[in-house]
């Protein structure tokens, strides 16, 4: 299944996504919430709509999980051998504030492991994707680009611009280095920074849901690093009964 996915089709998916978030966000538009209180806007709808349509053209055979549509029951999922998990926008309070670090998430699961991902930002202009076995990339430059030959002198943190939790901070605080610089960041780019090589660690000990992660998530392990549990080596696994990631470092 994966070697008959095209990357580039992907890609263009997240683009024209992409467009149509930017013509939004360059105007005046209306905030709806959710049930749960977290922010909707007409850009989530039109880019949902946008990959979800090419995904079923492209693809009529991977069904699709996206933060935007009716949650699938798990009697039904747990059957999915592959399946598309999207997130449309992650960061909307970041596209709410026009502070430009909100991303279009595209990944492609296999049973409980994302093995394609493409993560845009498109008011950054930056790209990201990998393909199991075939590499991680930024805007067309092999991942990762810088490694941090001395993280016990100086270890680079990257953290939530609008979810940063006590646990997650008193976590950055007992890390074991002379000198932490720590740097918050909107959305999905956390995991793309630690695929980059610009941060050594990104810790996530508060709520997340599974389409948060699943794109640079795929974009991370092709990278070389790992998003483990946290307090465990075992990997952030995905299509679980409970949608809810859990605590989680990405390094």
């Amino acid at each position: 299944m994966l070697k008959s996915i095209n990357i580039e089709d992907i890609k263009k998916i997240a683009l024209e996504a992409g467009i149509a978030i930017m013509e939004i966000y360059n105007k005046d538009f209306t905030v709806e919430y959710k049930d749960d209180k977290s922010p909707l806007t007409e850009a989530d709808l039109k880019a949902n709509e946008i990959i979800c349509n090419a995904l079923q053209k492209l693809y009529p055979s991977i069904p699709l999980m996206s933060e935007e549509n009716k949650e699938v029951p798990y009697d039904t999922r747990k059957k999915w051998e592959h399946y598309w998990c999207i997130d449309p926008i992650d960061g909307t309070k970041e596209f709410i504030k026009k502070n430009d670090e909100f991303t279009v998430n595209i990944a492609l699961i296999h049973k409980n492991t994302p093995v394609l991902g493409v993560v845009y930002a498109p008011a950054l202009h930056e790209l990201y994707w990998a393909k199991k076995n075939e590499g991680a990339y930024k805007n067309n430059q092999k991942l990762p680009l810088q490694i941090n030959q001395n993280p016990k002198e100086k270890l680079f943190v990257v953290a939530s611009k609008s979810h940063l939790s006590d646990e997650t901070q008193s976590f950055i605080d007992l890390l074991d280095a002379k000198e932490i610089e720590q740097v918050s960041k909107g959305s999905s780019l956390k995991l793309c920074m630690v695929a980059t090589g610009e941060a050594d660690i990104y810790p996530r000990l508060a709520p997340t849901m599974e389409w948060d992660t699943a794109a640079a998530d795929a974009i991370v392990r092709e990278s070389g690093k790992m998003t483990y549990q946290f307090k465990s080596n075992i990997p952030l696994a995905y299509n679980k009964e409970n949608l809810l990631n859990p605590w989680f470092v990405v390094k």
